[in-house]
């Protein structure tokens, strides 16, 4: 998330328009900022936006989202229509949308598209069957059984290792196969529920779909046992268990690893990752003593889990019933253009980016955001030589890679060949699985081979940002640079509150509690003192301590533990981006604007980024399974730890948005 003024051009190039990053009007005067400054700088808009309809929330992260997906439907419009002389990627886009906007053909088709693969699973005989229909759907981009793919080797990071992972559950997370409050416990009879309406929709008798669901849900149920929490897989040594091939059929003996490789069409190598062995132990055991039919069912379940957003509106309601209305409390879908535009961009990511590109993102954008970058680099490395709990030792590694970030700004230098996916207007769900097939084939491909660290893990239309362990980079997508995230009429205190924040953010991920356990190349490596990795686990703790005693609502708390990455991230974003905008004022003017000097506006650019609205059902999933925490804890957690932010506001000691001085947290 980033910076300030090359992005001007890029917002005024626009289809449709932003909000600005600040306004006044959205304040709500009636709440003090020493008392709960989310408030005080949101409360207005928080009022005035109640949630649509077709969402489970609002914010300022959906209101970008759905700028995003206006402007990709202005080009798939476009090019949908252009008569001739079109690109392959305008062809390719073009009859992607088009397919998908075609309900009466997707309708009339049923599930025609899907009987092969139906027929496919009711040949299954016996295990051997079954791990080969595992790597068959895997061979199509639908997820069952596990993961297999290809991943940059943690410790020669060089290299892409084939690594199979944990995978193969329905429900959101772990968690919800075991918990045992009310909530839980019915969310797991709804999913139930919810597999065996869709095989009704098969055909399947009402009797005969209730007993192969709860089949399902036993079978899921088993893979969940030996499944790690999120929790545990912030640690990345969790799940690096590089063996060889033959340690990793001695592991599994059952588990016929060499023929699942050869149907699912990977190359050969030697090293694998078993990135869960406790796993793969489990699922050795469910393909032994689960009944045939049981797991005939499972893939059946995990096929139309995949497949019913593309099929018939029967299909595709019933999916919505579920994901939409129970796990996330929405009551209506959002139309189908907006559907079928991110179905394209989720598919044909770079196709369509490169489109979106042409018409939103000028050149001269990324010269700006790498300038940006620098200055909050500059500011991170002063923290760094600063920091009195880190040794000098542990230092000049710090400074070493950070100094090696790399910085990837808007889009891709070498865009991604689709060339090898036939894209027609004749089925929907054939050009998903043509691209996914595509998608999967080029993962496997990379295994063995060196890792492309040129490659992106977001398209261009994407409103996020991400840093990279393994390359040690960090990545801003195009769409991320508009208000609030940056605003080209706004001054430098909001743009640094915005953008800057989220530059600080991601470089300090390469220092979080995950992160730090890579290296400047991007290699697990234990480059701390042992006294510094003290200190910080010290400091961690606390923060750790903090969100954990956020209640959300019904004795829901935060997970400081799943949290504690973004929250160390948000912490240091804002140190940092708070140094580097002390030094871009200098010799500047410091005037009010609205009655707020650039130190206020600073802060109350940051939390303007968090506003936001949330159904209970939305929030209970977030806080279940996203390493996130809520926009209001994000905004007041972090700057009631900051004595910056006390200053700022005169918040004195004892005030909510002052944590007791022994309380306090400081990192970065």
């Amino acid at each position: 998330m980033r910076k300030l003024i090359l992005a001007a051009a890029a917002a005024l190039l626009l289809g449709a328009s932003a909000q600005a990053a600040l306004d006044p009007k959205n304040f709500d005067l009636t709440v003090k900022p020493q008392d709960d400054f989310y408030h005080f700088a949101n409360g207005t808009w928080l009022k005035s936006n109640p949630i649509p309809a077709a969402y489970g929330s609002w914010g300022a992260f959906n209101e970008l989202r759905d700028l995003s997906v206006v402007n990709l439907h202005t080009i798939c419009e476009r090019v949908a229509a252009k008569p001739a002389g079109r690109t392959l990627v305008e062809q390719q886009v073009g009859d992607f949308y088009a397919s998908g906007m075609d309900e009466a053909a997707v309708n009339a088709a049923g599930l025609k598209p899907l009987q092969p693969e139906l027929d496919r699973i009711a040949a299954i005989k016996n295990p051997a069957d079954v791990l080969a229909a595992v790597a068959h759907l895997h061979s199509l981009g639908v997820s069952c059984g596990f993961r297999f793919g290809a991943s940059p080797d943690r410790k020669n990071s060089d290299l892409n290792l084939a690594t199979l992972a944990q995978g193969g559950l329905g429900l959101p997370e772990r968690g919800y196969y075991f918990n045992d409050d009310e909530k839980s416990q019915k969310i797991r009879q709804q999913y139930v529920g919810h597999i065996a309406k869709l095989f009704v929709l098969l055909g399947e008798p009402a009797d005969v779909a209730q007993v192969n669901a709860a089949a399902v849900m036993a079978l899921e149920t088993k893979l969940a046992l030996g499944s790690l929490p999120r929790v545990k897989l912030r640690n990345p040594y969790a799940s690096y268990h590089k063996m060889t091939l033959a340690a990793a059929a001695a592991a599994t003996p059952a588990v016929d690893f060499k023929a699942y490789f050869a149907a699912v069409g990977a190359p050969a190598f030697v090293d694998v990752n078993l990135s869960h062995p406790d796993f793969f132990k489990g699922f050795e055991s469910a393909l032994a003593s689960v009944p045939v039919a049981d797991w005939r069912a499972y893939l059946r379940w995990h096929l139309l889990r995949s497949t019913s957003p593309y099929l018939s509106d029967a299909f595709v309601q019933e999916d919505f019933a579920f994901n939409g209305r129970i796990l996330s409390g929405t009551t209506e879908m959002r139309p189908r253009w907006k559907r079928v535009v991110s179905v394209v961009d989720d598919n044909l990511g770079e196709a369509l980016g490169q489109l979106y590109v042409a018409d939103y993102f000028p050149p001269a954008s990324k010269a700006r955001m790498i300038q940006l970058v620098n200055d909050l680099r500059a500011s991170l490395h002063d923290r760094i030589l600063e920091l009195p709990w880190m040794d000098d030792a542990t230092k000049a590694k710090a400074i070493e890679k950070l100094a090696a970030f790399t910085v990837k700004i808007g889009y891709a230098d070498k865009w991604r060949d689709y060339s090898k996916v036939t894209v027609t207007r004749q089925s929907y769900l054939a050009n998903v699985l043509a691209a996914r097939a595509f998608e999967q084939a080029r993962d496997l491909a990379k295994i063995n081979g060196p890792v492309d660290r040129t490659e992106w893990g977001m398209t261009p239309p994407t409103v996020n940002a991400y840093y990279s362990q393994t390359n040690n980079e960090i990545v801003f997508p195009a769409a991320i640079l508009q208000p609030p995230f940056f605003d080209p009429k706004a001054d430098d205190a909001v743009n640094y509150g915005g953008i800057g924040v989220v530059i600080g953010h991601e470089m300090t991920h390469g220092f979080d509690d995950s992160g730090r356990r890579s290296d400047a190349h991007g290699n697990l490596n234990d480059w701390w003192t042992q006294a510094s990795s003290d200190r910080f686990s010290v400091r961690a703790a606390g923060i750790v301590k903090q969100f954990s005693g956020y209640t959300v609502l019904d004795g829901l708390h935060v997970n400081g533990e799943l949290t504690q990455g973004e929250n160390i991230a948000d912490l240091g974003g804002l140190r940092v981006a708070y140094g580097a905008l002390q030094k871009a004022l200098e010799g500047k003017s410091r005037a009010k604007i609205d009655g707020f000097t650039p130190e206020q506006r600073f802060f109350l650019g940051y939390a303007t980024v968090w506003r936001i609205n949330f159904r209970p059902e939305t929030l209970r999933l977030q806080v279940t399974t996203d390493p996130h925490s809520p926009g209001n804890y994000r905004a007041n957690g972090p700057l009631s730890n900051l004595d910056e932010f006390a200053k700022a506001f005169d918040v004195p000691e004892g005030a909510p948005m002052r944590r007791p001085a022994a309380d306090r947290v400081t990192i970065w």
